[in-house]
This record gives C-alpha cells, structure tokens and sequence, in this order.
C-alpha cells in the first residue's frame, strides 16, 4: 500500500510517500518539499496573514497533485505548532479545507513528541531500553522519555529554532547581548521540566530527531546524508561548546556555506545550537545519537498498527495518535 504523510510545519510543507504494510518497516518512496516557513507569516495578533494562507493553499494542492502522480493510496496530512498556535488556526484550516479537500488534522504538542517518540523506537528496537528523545523543530522543542513504545514522559516547549530567531535573534549577525539573552530563556524553560524525567531515572539511550541536529550533527563531522540511513551518527555536547560561539559571530550566508546547512535553514541555526547545547547539558548528557526516524514516520506507523488491528478505514483521533488542540 502506498501511504503519504502531509506534514504542515513551522518551516517547511514536506510530503512523504512511503510503500508499505501492517508488519513491515515503511519504505520511503518519494519526497516533496516546499518551505513556506509559517512561523515567520504572522501579523501583530498572531496570526497567520492573507499571504500566508494563500500560499499554504497552493503548496497544498501541489502537494496533492505530487501524490496522486505518485499513486498515494491514503493521504494523512497534518499540521503543528505554527497553525496550531495560531489565532486564526480554524480560518485557516476551513480555508485549506475547502479550497483543497485536505481536512489537516492538528497535532497537539504532547502528540507530537508521542508520535516522534514511537518513531525512534520502532527504529532503535527494544534493546535500546529506557530512552530519552529530543526533536527541534521549526516551532517547539519536544522531549520524551520511557521504556515502552508510549513514553513516561513527553513535553512540548516554545522553543523551536525559527519561532526563537524570529523572535530573538533579528541581527544578522545576531547581538552578542541578543545571543545572551536567548541562551537565558531557554534554559529557564528546560530547566522547568527536567525534574519530570529525571524522577524516572538515568536512560539507557539518549537519541535526537529533527533537521537541525542532523545539521548539528553534520558540522561535528557525522557522516553525510548520502552515506545512508544506516550508518551511526553522533553529536556531543564538546562539539556544541565549540560550535555555539563560532555561529554566533558567523552571518547567515557564511553559515550556508558549512558542511550540511541549507541556505533556507541556516538562519536559524544558532537559535537551534543554542537549544541543543542546553537540552544536552541540562539533562546532563553527553552525547546523542541521531535517529533518522521522527514524527512523519511516527504518524505512518501509528496508522499502519490501526490497520494490523482490524480498522479498515483511518482512525478518528484519538490521544496519543491525531490529538486536537
């Protein structure tokens, strides 16, 4: 069966389309990406101007057009943080709705690091034990923690890597006093919430999703994206000292030109390091190891398990799968 998982993020429109069946690991088949960057498309009230609906609109119905050539069987689109917590977030979900037939459904952010969580441990299997999950998107940080295949623990921060350069870092470079300030914030907000993993004990295991520690990672000399998925890669927390203060000083199109930075994402790279480095030392872990798995295919699998079970149509949803804001 060919699945397609729509992901409407903070940063990018990204539709995946994968072959597969209840039992067997999804198989990626094709990838589109359209960036659209919502997190930057809000007016003053918070929410999401006339320019950004529009262009949410057509980047949807292209997407459409993508997976019917692609032959997708079953659509499921969904969106996050940026329309989630947007004022109008029902203005623009009926508009995509009925100018595109796509009805999204919005993740809540405990979803979210539910879903990714399932994901990475599909991917690293049982023997990985208790682990520990952190994902930087576009809009949050999510961090997740357990030793089942639904977490002990899981949360949701306002600490994505676009929403705090949007909102933090206008310099290009950034302030020093800037950059400072940042770090500041984002440590209080970890700080806030690490007592609740912590009372569950040290894990066995500590991954990492997300583009931007992949990027992190590939700055501290991982190996490159066409080396494969299989091939182990690692970020240490040494690595991040070192590279925090570098991209501090460094403007955006010279961070563009570092190994494994997109042009699109290295603005906002610091805001991501910055965050890594303080989920990394506030939890007190050295090293992370990256998981190529994360939400779209923490989605696809929380489907394919419904399908195992007997449901011959998508779920309606439900806590811990499509969760509603």
């Amino acid at each position: 069966m060919r699945l397609g998982v729509l992901d409407v993020g903070s940063n990018t429109v990204h539709l995946l389309v994968v072959d597969a069946h209840p039992g067997a690991r999804p198989l990626p088949a094709y990838s589109h990406k359209a960036e659209l960057r919502l997190a930057e498309l809000l007016d003053d009230r918070g929410a999401i101007d006339t320019v950004g609906i529009e262009r949410l609109i057509q980047v949807v119905k292209e997407a459409l057009e993508v997976a019917e050539d692609q032959g997708v069987a079953e659509l499921l689109p969904f969106a996050t943080s940026a329309v989630r917590e947007a004022s109008n977030a029902d203005v623009v979900l009926d508009r995509v709705a009925r100018e595109t037939g796509v009805a999204l459904q919005v993740l809540s952010g405990a979803d979210e690091a539910r879903l990714t969580f399932l994901a990475a441990r599909r991917w690293l299997g049982w023997s990985a034990g208790r682990l520990l999950l952190f994902d930087i998107g576009g809009g949050s940080l999510e961090i997740a923690y357990g030793v089942d295949e639904a977490p002990d623990a899981a949360v949701s921060l306002p600490l994505g890597a676009g929403r705090l350069t949007a909102a933090g870092l206008p310099g290009d470079p950034p302030d020093a006093a800037d950059v400072k300030a940042l770090r500041r914030q984002v440590r209080g907000e970890i700080a806030r919430v690490v007592g609740d993993f912590t009372r569950f004990g040290p894990p066995d295991r500590v991954v990492a999703t997300s583009k931007t520690f992949r990027q992190l990672a590939r700055l501290a000399g991982a190996a490159r994206a066409a080396e494969g998925l299989y091939v182990r890669r690692d970020l240490g927390r040494g690595d991040l000292r070192s590279w925090v203060p570098k991209l501090t000083v460094m403007p955006a199109a010279e961070r563009a030109t570092l190994p494994g930075v997109s042009q699109g994402r290295a603005p906002q790279l610091l805001a991501g390091a910055v965050v890594a480095e303080a989920a990394l030392d506030l939890f007190d872990v050295e090293s992370v190891e990256i998981c190529p798995w994360a939400l779209r295919e923490g989605v696809i699998l929380r489907r394919l398990d419904g399908m195992r079970n007997g449901a011959d149509r998508r779920p309606e949803p439900a806590e811990g799968a499509f969760g509603r804001s």
